[in-house]
């Protein structure tokens, strides 16, 4: 007689197989079951047999756990993607599931933490701020000095975010463009940032992590209905890319320092500046100092070049990392407050998924890592408390 799996949560059915990027109809297919019997066990219809259970966890390569795992309310801020407008739904999905599970680990480390404050400034929008270069460079200011950012080249972007309270991710998101998205939290109260891992340009990353923070500033507001408008969108996006590019690139000391608006140029100031010669060309364009022809020669030549896939100093510049996440759970296991495995008992996800999300070497959670022998703390000199500051005292 089979055994009807109890507490079985559909919902927990549909992330896992977004997160695979498997359609409904080819899960049916590798589990041996009906499309008709995959949306019943979603949509809790019908709650399937164990050994079906069984079947669906390692198809998908997930704990038997997680499928009994409540889920948690969704938020329902929109979230903004980088290349919404190409990117396959597919890749959105599952990028979508990661983020949630982002918000599952922050839960999980808040109980024994305290995050550092939120932090960022509030600046008013209007529709009516499109394609004004007043207002991009204003507010690109305004964003600076908030944070007493000195002048010159922007410092460790993720680092910023992370001290002033917006957590921050990577993922491998596997679609081309698809470089970043970012959501307000109300359930949080403090918003998300994931970054991809599928480039490994530390220039492109700093763009990105700043196109973000404009829409979280600036953007929070606008509806989702807003955003569905095609052209609205398009947009906000120019905007935000336009605010990052002078936030990365302020005129006065960009220009100061640039002895000519060319290629060669443009990669003298790139190593200094985190920026790539890409965005230089269209920060020159956006102050002037180049016209369209002058544009389109200088992209024209980055192409012939071979720039388009990969420029110089790429190799060389290192890719800005998030520490909060990670550190939060290191502390954990070296201060012995939580194990590995009583980690991954209140957090079902698949080892390899959460240690990625949580910025973890690969067998941190396992115990497959070749880590070195290292000193072990004696007891009378670890901190006695559950719950632990990584982030100083609060007055």
């Amino acid at each position: 007689m089979s055994i009807i799996a109890q507490g079985f949560v559909g919902a927990r059915l549909t992330e896992a197989r977004k997160a695979r990027g498997i359609s409904a109809t080819d899960l049916a297919d590798m589990v041996g079951v009906s499309v008709q019997s995959i949306s019943k066990y979603e949509n809790d219809r019908q709650s399937p047999k164990l050994d079906v259970v069984h079947n669906l966890a390692a198809t998908l390569k997930f704990p038997h756990d997680y499928f009994l795992r409540p889920t948690p309310e969704r938020d329902e801020r929109p979230i903004f993607w980088r290349a919404r407008l190409s990117a396959p739904p597919l890749a959105r999905d599952r990028a979508e599931v990661r983020l949630e599970w982002m918000k599952e680990l922050v839960d999980y480390l808040a109980s024994f933490f305290e995050l550092p404050a939120l932090n960022i400034p509030g600046i008013e929008f209007s529709e009516d701020s499109f394609g004004s270069s007043d207002f991009v460079e204003r507010v690109a200011q305004e964003i600076r000095e908030f944070w007493d950012i000195r002048p010159g080249p922007m410092p460790d972007t993720v680092e910023l975010l992370e001290n002033n309270g917006i957590l921050v991710s990577r993922i491998h998101v596997r679609a081309d463009k698809l470089d970043a998205f970012s959501q307000w939290s109300d359930r949080f109260g403090i918003p998300f940032v994931v970054l991809s891992r599928d480039k490994a340009s530390a220039c492109r990353q700093r763009f990105d992590v700043l196109h973000e923070l404009v829409h979280l500033v600036c953007h929070a507001n606008i509806p989702q209905r807003r955003l569905n408008d095609r052209a609205f969108y398009k947009a906000v996006e120019k905007q935000a890319d336009q605010i990052a590019s002078a936030m990365l690139l302020p005129e006065a000391d960009f220009t100061g320092e640039l002895y000519a608006p060319s290629l060669d140029g443009f990669l003298t100031l790139k190593e200094r500046w985190g920026a790539s010669v890409g965005a230089m060309i269209m920060r020159s364009k956006q102050l002037d100092l180049i016209d369209d022809d002058d544009a389109r020669r200088l992209w024209i030549n980055y192409n012939r070049r071979g720039w388009r896939t990969g420029e110089p100093l790429d190799g060389k510049l290192e890719v800005e990392e998030p520490q909060l996440i990670r550190r939060s759970f290191e502390m954990l296991i070296e201060e012995g407050v939580q194990s590995a495995s009583q980690i991954l008992k209140a957090l079902p996800l698949p080892v390899s998924d959460l240690e990625e999300l949580a910025d973890l070497e690969p067998g941190t959670l396992s115990g497959n890592s070749d880590r070195r022998s290292a000193p072990v703390l004696k007891d009378e000199f670890r901190q006695q408390s559950n719950v632990v500051s990584i982030f100083g005292d609060k007055e």
